[in-house]
């Protein structure tokens, strides 16, 4: 007889860009003991560099044009079908830059994944790093949240936390997040596909226990 595999997660990534946080979640998954397993990489753009890195490492991709469909809903649809041709267990958006329809937001609820670089819920929207500096902020970060209706809403899963320095530019700041959001994203896409993380009504919850309002905290 052989043993029994432990159970595996397939995963599809939403991507638009060069995919770091993608490579991140790849290396992740070549650890031995990964139960993760990429199932899919979709894009918007045909030419988005991310689409190379999965193909790099023998997982299926798909390019799906957003202009070529009639508005927000068409294109949604449209995905999701191309998503759950792959039946994941979750869907991970990492810098997917489009904003997503409710219903499909709702279609995939308690199984969708966002991160954030900033500690939400300050500094929603664009241009996080620069907006932390002129607020004078001590302390910047990322967040991997559930996606709900609300623009970078939903409860939060793992928050990292790093000091602002004197002197630091955005860029000095958005480098030091994003060695950070390498670490935490797939920390949480591998407690949700061990079944650690789940959403629950109040919140989300990790070995059943409902984390705080600002989520599992890693101070750095």
């Amino acid at each position: 007889m052989q043993a029994r595999m432990p159970a595996t997660g397939d995963v599809v990534v939403l991507l638009s860009g060069t995919g770091s946080n993608l490579q991140a979640l790849i290396d992740s998954t070549l650890t031995g003991d990964s139960p993760v397993r990429i199932a899919a990489v979709i894009s918007n753009r045909s030419d988005a560099y991310g689409l190379q890195r999965a193909r790099d490492a023998g997982i299926q991709t798909r390019s799906l044009d957003h202009k070529a469909f009639e508005g927000r809903e068409a294109f949604d649809q449209a995905l999701i079908e191309l998503i759950d041709a792959f039946e994941p267990k979750l869907v991970v958006l990492a810098g997917f830059m489009r904003i997503l329809s409710a219903d499909f937001v709702r279609h995939y609820e308690g199984r969708l994944l966002n991160i954030h670089p900033s500690l939400l819920p300050k500094h929603k929207g664009m241009h996080t790093h620069q907006r932390a500096l002129d607020a004078g902020d001590s302390e910047h970060g990322c967040t991997v949240h559930f996606v709900t209706e609300e623009l970078d809403g939903g409860p939060l899963v793992v928050q990292a936390v790093v000091p602002v320095e004197s002197g630091d530019s955005a860029q000095t700041l958005a480098q030091r997040v994003h060695t950070q959001e390498h670490r935490i994203y797939p920390l949480a896409v591998r407690w949700f596909v061990e079944g650690r993380l789940i959403l629950g009504e109040q919140g989300a919850l990790l070995d059943g226990q409902l984390l705080a309002a600002s989520g599992h905290l890693i101070r750095t």
